[in-house]
């Protein structure tokens, strides 16, 4: 076995015993209880963390992207130039399916 096959079981078997014991799901609950907060006192936040993820080295931005792709998605979203109603609908309907698909802890 690889020094690749190893990292990318052993990353898989890690996530999944996080979505298997609710760890994620309540993990992404808090991110997008903070955004939300922030989209209500303090939007220049979401602003500065979606600079700060821009500027980070392209390896490093992409592996940000795809571990909080759903996020990532809706800071992008918020960054557009849509319509607010439409911005919010859409982030707070990203939100609600991510939560949606993740295991829950007291199940």
């Amino acid at each position: 076995m690889t020094l690749i096959d190893r990292l990318a079981n052993g990353l898989g078997n890690g996530i999944g015993l996080l979505v298997n014991s609710g760890i994620l799901f309540i993990l992404f609950a808090l991110i997008w209880l903070a955004f939300g907060a922030a989209l209500v006192w303090s939007q220049g936040s979401i602003d500065a963390v979606w600079t700060w993820i821009r500027d980070l080295p392209w390896l490093i931005e992409g592996v940000v992207w795809l571990l909080f792709l759903p996020v990532m998605l809706g800071m992008w979203i918020w960054q557009t130039s849509w319509p607010l109603i439409l911005r919010l609908v859409l982030i707070v309907g990203l939100a609600g399916w991510t939560l949606l698909v993740f295991p829950k802890p007291w199940k």
